[in-house]
């Protein structure tokens, strides 16, 4: 049984195709981004629409993760589950079919597009797939998905800041 006084556990899940690019970075950098603001009572995981399961994360994701310090080696990829999808408090899609494929399961969680989490430039935007793109790419999607943990976690302040 949980005394009153422990935090209780807040559960954000990334989505995207196959979890193998957009989403594990997302999960990194949202897990640094946590670290760094002490909020230890926060949970991330990832998952995609059409995933199978354990495939690692993309060369791409790998080394544009590594540029920033992070590191994908040990992801695993998961297919989005029920299960997943009612243990999360909040769900992040990174385009409007991930978003359809989420509210299709229906778990009652909050789901939202990653990209409306930003702001100035790209606001509002999907995150498309940089799967065998140019390091380029991968580069742009990693940093837009840093602004929009920023973005989000901003916003979750109210409610998350310990």
């Amino acid at each position: 049984m949980r005394k009153e006084d422990e935090p209780t556990t807040y559960n954000i899940l990334f989505v995207c195709t196959g979890n193998t690019c957009r989403s594990p970075l997302a999960e990194v950098i949202a897990r640094r981004a946590l670290e760094q603001r002490g909020w230890d009572h926060v949970r991330v995981d990832s998952a995609g629409t059409s995933a199978a399961w354990g495939a690692p994360a993309s060369t791409g994701s790998l080394e544009a993760a590594a540029e920033i310090g992070l590191d994908l080696s040990t992801h695993r990829s998961q297919p989005l589950t029920k299960e997943l999808v009612e243990q999360a408090d909040i769900i992040l899609a990174m385009t409007p079919s991930h978003l359809a494929a989420v509210e299709a399961i229906e778990g009652g969680a909050q789901v939202s597009l990653l990209g409306e989490f930003i702001s100035g430039p790209g606001a509002g935007e999907p995150i498309e797939d940089p799967l065998g793109g140019p390091p380029e790419e991968y580069e742009e999607v990693r940093d837009r998905i840093v602004r929009a943990v920023d973005g989000l976690l901003d916003r979750l302040s109210a409610i998350l800041s310990p």
